[in-house]
């Protein structure tokens, strides 16, 4: 159960010190994984606007990518996404007829995404760009070997 914490006008009065919020800009993993983050995806979206995707078109067009059709749960589950944002990512995958969605004949109340053979056609030229993007990105890594950090944030998660 969450607790509400009624916060005082003296309180909201008082000013955090600037050094709190260079402590802050310093020390905050939540901000540093953030800007991170919006680094990479500008750097992929960069690199795979000719094709017409962005970094995350492109990891759910991959996470289709199975010997099966998934359902909603687990492509939401691995994009560390709800499902109604991940309803609302697929919508114009599926009007550029990258994607189906199709009700599970054993679940009429799931439904199961599968790429097209347009979406996997490209898909298919996609991941030539994302390896020489990947490896760039690699290279910038001390070391070049990205296996530590994926380890570190996988622990998070």
């Amino acid at each position: 159960m969450s607790k509400v914490v009624a916060i005082t006008v003296d309180h909201a009065l008082e000013a955090v010190p600037f050094e709190t919020t260079l402590h802050v800009r310093d020390h905050c993993l939540c901000l540093h994984v953030q800007r991170a983050a919006r680094a990479l995806a500008r750097r992929f979206d960069e690199a795979l606007r000719p094709l017409g995707l962005t970094n995350g078109q492109f990891s759910l067009l991959m996470s289709l990518n199975r010997p099966q059709p998934p359902s909603l749960g687990p492509v939401a589950h691995l994009l560390a996404m709800d499902r109604t944002t991940l309803t609302a990512a697929l919508k114009p995958l599926e009007r550029r007829g990258l994607l189906s969605v199709a009700r599970d004949p054993k679940d009429r109340r799931s439904r199961l995404l599968s790429l097209t053979a347009e979406g996997s056609a490209l898909l298919a030229s996609a991941v030539p760009i994302w390896r020489r993007t990947h490896e760039a990105v690699d290279a910038l890594l001390p070391g070049g070997d990205p296996a530590p950090l994926r380890q570190q944030l996988q622990a998070l998660f």
